[in-house]
């Protein structure tokens, strides 16, 4: 019995001692590398509250209800015939696409944090800004299987030069705040990095880049996240492939729209 209490007491002081190194470790980080606005650079947040109120939000009410884009709620100049037709495509595959903010130098410096510098704590302000846009038929209807969040996967190059995959971090982030699970659906791409093409471009460089994982299952309502919305390519072409593994319901959230 004593040698066992002395088991514990020496396990919970290896813990406390660890807990305490790593608490100073961070100490230290902070004061030679304290935590600023991704936005402002002034220390203290990964997003302070200032800068998160001024962002760009999107209104609801006056967005596209099936894309997406801002003031499209009575005529959207994305989605419409002629400039699907940009995309080689007639429909959208997916149900609705809502996204929280317009795309300017503030979500940009954002993104760019988050994904080019490797400041992962982004994820959980970018989620906190995206889960309250989901509407409870999104997430589960009556009878029915509650939905499985999922994400673009992000290629293996861009996997290697970042450490970590932003759209499934962001996925977690955000499947967590909803109360739903993530599931990897989708096989990685081998496409070229979109950032430097075009609306056309983009469009031929998704066409067919995401198929179906090999194990995945195939659940009826998905909820598919990125980061941005430039012009639908990527999401389009995920959904086809979320569609051709079965997928009924396929909704898509993105933290930003380029507009």
């Amino acid at each position: 019995m004593l040698g066992h209490m002395n088991r514990v007491q020496t396990t919970a002081r290896a813990s406390l001692a660890a807990t305490a190194g790593l608490l100073l470790a961070r100490a230290a980080c902070e004061t030679l590398w304290p935590t600023r606005c991704a936005v402002c650079d002034e220390p203290g947040s990964v997003l302070c509250e200032r800068c998160r109120r001024s962002l760009p939000f999107i209104d609801y009410w006056r967005a596209c209800p099936r894309c997406g884009a801002p003031f499209g709620s009575t005529l959207c100049t994305e989605c419409n015939p002629v400039m699907l037709g940009s995309l080689g495509r007639s429909s959208l595959p997916y149900g609705a696409c809502r996204s929280a903010i317009e795309y300017g130098s503030d979500a940009a410096r954002i993104v760019a944090a988050y994904k080019d510098r490797g400041e992962r704590r982004l994820a959980e302000s970018m989620a906190s800004i995206m889960a309250p846009l989901v509407p409870p038929e999104w997430l589960r209807r009556a009878g029915g299987d509650p939905a499985v969040a999922t994400f673009v996967p992000a290629t293996r190059s861009a996997l290697g030069r970042r450490g970590f995959d932003h759209a499934e971090l962001l996925a977690t982030a955000t499947a967590e705040r909803l109360g739903i699970g993530v599931e990897l659906l989708l096989a990685r791409p081998k496409s070229l990095d979109q950032r430097a093409l075009g609306r056309k471009g983009r469009a031929r460089n998704m066409i067919g880049r995401f198929s179906p994982l090999a194990s995945a299952r195939s659940p009826s309502r998905v909820l598919l996240l990125d980061d941005v919305c430039t012009t639908g390519a990527t999401l389009a072409d995920a959904a086809d492939a979320l569609g051709a593994l079965g997928c009924n319901e396929v909704s898509c959230l993105t933290f930003a729209r380029v507009w």
